[in-house]
């Protein structure tokens, strides 16, 4: 019985480090990936791993933020204060990246809290507390119904940036095009002879 009870605690203990050097970041876009992520963070250090939490309400199972553990709890606050004094930005994103301390309840994996103890009991219809869980559950769903549309609206967003990102490094490809196309046919000596410029290098 001891022996399992200190188990327990060690787990838990491990389980608190690990927490104390993981950053929780998020406002990045859908289409950032763990390597992504872990190739970004590891300028502030060693990244141990990356977890990325998604979002199972909504349809396209977008990430809502990320779980990046360092290799220790130092490098973990340089990076949520480094994010936080300079606008930290990845895969052409319009809007910079949050970081904050990583909360034991964002973990799937954490093991039971060996002081914690937690009653569950089923709540029929004519329980008194059923109205309360009903309540809880439709704020759930209206959370995440609020999460989805905030990235639909962010997704758009970054594809109206892509896209004139794109329309401009093609607007500049056609001018060095021209440009290098009258250099190319002596039409630019011809012009600056009609118009009497000089456009020698000396």
């Amino acid at each position: 019985m001891g022996t399992s009870s200190e188990t327990f605690k060690k787990e838990y203990a491990d389980f608190e480090a690990k927490v104390k050097r993981t950053v929780f970041v998020d406002n990045f876009s859908p289409q950032v990936t763990k390597e992504v992520l872990k190739t970004a963070f590891g300028q502030f250090g060693t990244v141990l791993s990356v977890e990325v939490i998604t979002n199972y309400f909504e349809e396209n199972n977008n990430a809502v933020g990320a779980l990046v553990e360092m290799e220790n709890a130092k490098q973990a606050k340089g990076v949520i204060e480094d994010i936080r004094n300079h606008p930290f930005m990845m895969s052409g994103m319009p809007r910079p990246v949050r970081g904050q301390e990583a909360k034991p309840e964002m973990f799937d994996d954490r093991p039971r809290d060996p002081i914690r103890k937690i009653d569950f009991k089923w709540v029929e219809p004519e329980d008194e507390d059923f109205e309360v869980a009903q309540k809880m559950k439709d704020l759930v769903k209206w959370h995440a119904a609020e999460a989805s549309l905030l990235l639909k609206f962010q997704m758009e967003e970054e594809e109206k940036l892509a896209k004139q990102q794109s329309e401009m490094l093609n607007a500049n490809y056609k001018k060095y095009e021209s440009i290098e196309n009258i250099m190319q046919e002596g039409a630019l000596n011809r012009l600056a002879r009609h118009y009497k410029v000089n456009v020698s290098d000396d």
